[in-house]
């Protein structure tokens, strides 16, 4: 079985195809190289260094896959904001591309990778945040995933789909010289190498942080569940974390404590945690790893790079 996977160069497209290829199936992966990292890749992928937002470049794909895996694209918030049209195009019009591919190749089912920023600052002051909340982004970036979202809606009586709406990952294989991109990482980052910790926003803002492993098993189970079939589902823990929770546990792992706290991003999110019924209820999937362990884990992993 064939198995097509955006991204591979990525933190979580290279994780998700290394289980695939664990499990014994065959991985065609593809990634610009324009964030990944090549050395990302396992060696089994075979790799296709392509633009998805070049429609030309799709007869460079063989056809015969039966699962399309879509992580390609820019991830950061701040980044879309300065350049909203390039975030456009690297993730909703890659994305109606690789719509298109599906649905020419009778593709079985096509996961999309879709983020908590859908939501904007939605209600989370008694539960977590539900899927069929009101969607309404505050960032570019959100916006294009949302749009993404929707066009999946349009097409899917030809391009079955799943969008996994992820929280914030983090985890060994994260991009530790990423400064817009993954606030845990950064977080740990800066600690590491300059003693300090820099936090752009308010120190009471919240969110709901999942390990890597947690997010692979997602995507692994939405893959072959016919009950995740044409569902949003968010991948989160359901649990709540502040700013100032997740900076206190850096410290008492890194035994920094200097802080900084500086003007925040534009668009940035106030607070937002996922309610994880609906994860567990079609993916039967409850998340393993606890915040605190998890950090332990990375950290470990971290201070041994050189980054």
């Amino acid at each position: 079985m064939y198995i097509l996977i955006t991204g591979v160069a990525g933190f979580i497209g290279s994780k998700i195809a290394k289980r695939f290829i664990d499990e014994g199936y065959k991985v065609i992966g593809i990634d610009n190289l324009s964030n990944g990292n090549i050395k990302n890749i396992p060696k089994e992928v075979d790799f296709i260094n392509i633009d998805l937002v070049n429609s030309n470049s799709f007869n460079l794909i063989p056809s015969g896959c039966e699962f399309i895996l879509h992580l390609a694209g820019q991830s950061s918030g701040e980044l879309s904001y300065k350049n909203p049209i390039e975030d456009l195009k690297k993730n909703t019009i890659s994305t109606l591309n690789l719509i298109n591919y599906g649905i020419e190749n009778k593709v079985k089912k096509f996961l999309f990778a879709s983020s908590m920023s859908v939501y904007g600052d939605g209600d989370c002051s008694v539960k977590g945040i539900q899927e069929n909340d009101i969607l309404e982004p505050k960032s570019c970036y959100g916006i294009g995933k949302l749009s993404s979202e929707k066009y999946l809606k349009v097409f899917k009586e030809k391009l079955p789909f799943v969008s996994l709406r992820m929280f914030n990952v983090y985890g060994p294989g994260q991009d530790m010289n990423n400064m817009k991109q993954g606030m845990v990482s950064i977080f740990l980052s800066q600690a590491i190498n300059y003693g300090e910790i820099s936090i752009k926003g308010s120190l009471s803002r919240f969110r709901d942080f999942i390990f890597i492993d947690d997010v692979v098993e997602s995507w692994f189970r939405a893959t072959f569940y016919d009950k995740a079939i044409n569902e949003a589902i968010n991948i989160g823990t359901g649990n709540k974390t502040t700013v100032n929770e997740l900076v206190e546990s850096i410290k008492k792992i890194t035994k920094v404590h200097n802080i900084k706290v500086l003007e925040g991003t534009p668009c940035d999110q106030s607070g937002i945690y996922a309610d994880s019924t609906k994860l567990k209820k079609i993916l039967d999937l409850n998340p393993q790893v606890k915040l605190e362990n998890g950090l332990r884990i990375f950290h470990n992993w971290a201070k041994e790079l050189k980054f």
